[in-house]
């Protein structure tokens, strides 16, 4: 039998694995042999374990983990699930390598802090960029204990600029497309500075459709129609916003519900609007319950419903307030609910626009 088989030799050279990657893809389950001799302990391996070793050669130089190479040999006949697996490792990659050039431009300034800063420019829509700051505003931070949240991210893009805002409970995100000149760089403008911002952008009606901001070593200056406000930004690292937008991406949402805006904010800010109490971070909070089913899709669940009695039904606990503010700086008619379960993120897009979204915490009920 053993000489219709290959040996692990063979396999390595017929696929490009070392020997001591196919003892591991054994051990983890990933690619085990054919057969293992009981008593040498030898592996040996069908020729048509060929392909699927040189599919996890491939896989293995680009990086992708371990769990997900498991994934895509499973799945190798059917091309649109790994397509989707490849496609968001390769979103990974490439956030991975612009953070690696926004890090490394910070190291040589660190290194050469005596030549000129270089400066990144932008040319951006001033609608846009008012849209932009409209959609984030809402979440910055007011606690005098995090003042890393106590403004709005300006995170520059290779052909834009997206803006993120997060007050730990919600995070919103934004983006302005434009033309840039200048390295990939991030300025955390302090909220005041953001509402001046705005106002300069106001300013602009009528006369220019651009407005144009430079960031160079910590300030940023933006101007409009001859009007111009410079501010320093703040000497804080932002959290890392790509890691849950990856994460979003990578699982992809359990629904996603069509939600007539206009409707949800009347039956949020009605008097007798039913909500739960439930303790949150010490104190009594009233909690609004979404509840969320295929047939009628979403409604408010009031205090008295039992759980549990609708098995299709999935309940998410929220702040109230806060997904009002959401669906506000939204700003459109129809939106989409993104759910993933009753303790996972609760995500609010337009169906019109992928680049601004708002992410909710839940509340556990």
């Amino acid at each position: 039998m053993e000489s219709e088989l290959r040996s692990i030799g063979e396999l390595a050279r017929a696929s490009g694995l070392t020997i001591s990657a196919l003892r591991f893809y054994d051990r983890t389950g990933v690619l085990t042999p054919a057969r293992v001799d009981p008593v040498t302990g030898y592996r040996w391996y069908t020729d048509e374990q060929v392909d699927p070793a040189r599919l996890v050669a491939g896989l293995r130089r680009v990086g992708l983990p371990l769990a997900e190479i498991g994934v895509a040999l499973r799945h190798r006949h059917e091309p649109a699930v790994v397509g989707r697996l490849l496609d968001a490792h390769l979103r990974r990659l490439e956030d991975g390598l612009t953070d690696a050039r926004r890090e490394l431009s910070r190291v040589r300034a660190l290194l050469a802090p005596e030549e000129t800063p270089m400066t990144t420019r932008l040319s951006l829509s001033r609608a846009d960029l008012a849209a932009a700051v409209d959609a984030v505003r809402f979440a910055v931070g007011a606690d005098p204990d995090l003042p890393v949240l106590a403004g709005v991210l300006f995170d520059v893009e290779p052909d834009g600029v997206r803006l993120v805002a997060t007050d730990r409970h919600r995070l919103a995100v934004a983006r302005a497309a434009g033309t840039v000149d200048g390295p990939p760089v991030r300025a955390l403008l302090p909220v005041d500075a953001v509402d001046e911002l705005r106002a300069l952008l106001d300013t602009g009606h009528g006369v220019t459709p651009e407005v144009s901001v430079a960031l160079t070593a910590g300030r940023v200056t933006a101007s409009v129609a001859g009007r111009e406000i410079t501010t320093t930004a703040l000497p804080y690292d932002f959290p890392d916003y790509r890691r849950l937008l990856r994460r979003a991406a990578d699982d992809g949402p359990t629904r996603q519900v069509p939600v007539d805006a206009a409707a949800l904010r009347a039956a949020l800010r009605d008097a007798a609007a039913p909500t739960v109490t439930r303790e949150h971070e010490g104190v009594p909070l009233a909690v609004t319950v979404l509840g969320v089913r295929d047939v009628d899709g979403l409604r408010l669940v009031g205090a008295d419903e039992p759980t549990g009695d609708d098995p299709d039904e999935l309940r998410v606990g929220v702040n109230g307030g806060y997904l009002l503010d959401a669906l506000d700086a939204a700003g459109a008619a129809q939106l989409v609910l993104e759910l993933d379960g009753p303790i996972a993120p609760l995500a609010i897009r337009r169906p019109d626009d992928a680049d601004a979204f708002s992410i909710l915490m839940p509340i556990r009920l």
